[in-house]
């Protein structure tokens, strides 16, 4: 009986050291897991972006500011004029949170009678804007105490905080999550399509026919990927309009450069799954190559929860490698914010260097199964 079994062991043990590379992913992939979530799982809100309009412009409007980017969760990106400077910074994303100081501030104050400040958050990603509420009205009631020490006013609350949420003044989550599971679905899924391409025919043995065949390496990587952007971009359109009809998400910006950004992502994306078909010798080590590569790093490192600008310096790098942190800007601003191609050159040309590059590897690795 031990016999059998230790036969059947030995046979196992082969057949895992037959695939060296399904192996050490067995190995590595829960260490790779715990490095990429510790990276960019995120959830503290920290250091973020804040600009003030200071009206006032006198010794106690700056110790009000300074009350702000004295703490560790704010940090002062800059001073500005305007409402219209406002509005570029927080629809850019550049800062998340500004706070204006009206004309008469510090006169108010001295005379012992209360005074308003203007808060105007960025309302695209809700669980943030609420953390910030909460530090915003807890910073503002410390000044209180302060003042209230200092004999300033005798009113309760001499300085009180309104508060204004752009783009998403409800501060609806759907519309937060919605716009971002359009891009980490069309992420994972279209990579975990085309990376079986290949592969499959690898272990039917057909792709021999196709070695063997005058057709060149670069014909046959569009003609595996073109199909599966079909498929994907059928996908995007079902998803669209179920986020738009189904579940009413906010959507004021362009159709037709969603679409266009879209299709250049989806080229991204197959192609990613193209490389992986090439490079994997079994459909189960494409299929952990998958997930590794999209699945976490879509969730995590793409702006999903979080912005990238909140990350670490490791995962601030880590989201450069991926597509969809370039696309999630892009669909977050069309829906919530209608911005246009002109704020997104950057990430078309980031996106179409991708596309390039992935496809040039690809051809080279499948020129090299040939060879």
């Amino acid at each position: 009986m031990f016999r059998r079994v230790i036969a059947i062991l030995k046979k196992e043990f082969k057949e895992l050291l037959r695939d060296p590379l399904y192996l050490s992913f067995a190995l590595v992939v829960p260490v790779v897991i715990i490095i990429l979530m510790g990276y960019g799982l995120i959830l503290d809100v920290k250091n973020i972006p804040v600009s003030f309009i200071d009206y006032d412009k006198t010794k106690l409007s700056r110790e009000y500011r300074d009350s702000f980017t004295n703490s560790e969760y704010f940090k002062l990106h800059r001073l500005i004029d305007s409402y219209r400077d406002a509005e570029e910074l927080i629809k850019s994303g550049e800062c998340r949170i500004v706070i204006v100081i009206p004309p008469d501030f510090s006169r108010k104050l001295y005379s012992g009678n209360s005074t308003q400040v203007q808060v105007l958050i960025d309302g695209s990603f809700p669980m943030r804007a609420e953390v910030m509420k909460g530090y915003v009205s807890a910073i503002n009631n410390q000044f209180n105490e302060k003042i209230l020490k200092e004999s300033m006013s005798q009113i309760k609350f001499p300085i009180s905080v309104e508060m204004r949420a752009w783009y998403n003044p409800t501060l609806e989550s759907k519309n937060f999550i919605l716009p971002g599971e359009l891009v980490t679905t069309l992420m994972f899924y279209s990579v975990l399509l085309a990376s079986l391409i290949i592969v499959r025919e690898k272990e039917s043995g057909s792709i021999f026919n196709l070695y063997c065949s005058p057709v060149k390496p670069w014909e046959v990587v569009f003609g595996k990927a073109i199909p599966y952007i079909s498929v994907s971009f059928i996908t995007y359109l079902i998803i669209f309009i179920l986020t738009i009809a189904l579940f009413k998400t906010k959507f004021i910006g362009s159709f037709l450069f969603l679409t266009f950004s879209t299709i250049l992502y989806l080229f991204c994306t197959v192609g990613v799954g193209v490389l992986i078909s090439v490079a994997a010798k079994t459909q189960i080590t494409a299929m952990l190559i998958a997930f590794i590569g999209t699945i976490i790093p879509s969730f995590i490192y793409s702006g999903y929860f979080s912005p990238t600008t909140a990350m670490s310096k490791t995962g601030q790098l880590i989201s450069k490698i991926i597509p969809a942190s370039y696309f999630m800007d892009i669909v977050r601003g069309v829906y919530l914010k209608g911005i246009g191609i002109e704020n997104y050159v950057t990430d078309l040309i980031s996106l179409s260097l991708y596309a390039a590059v992935v496809y040039t590897l690809a051809i080279i690795f499948f020129r090299k199964r040939i060879g």
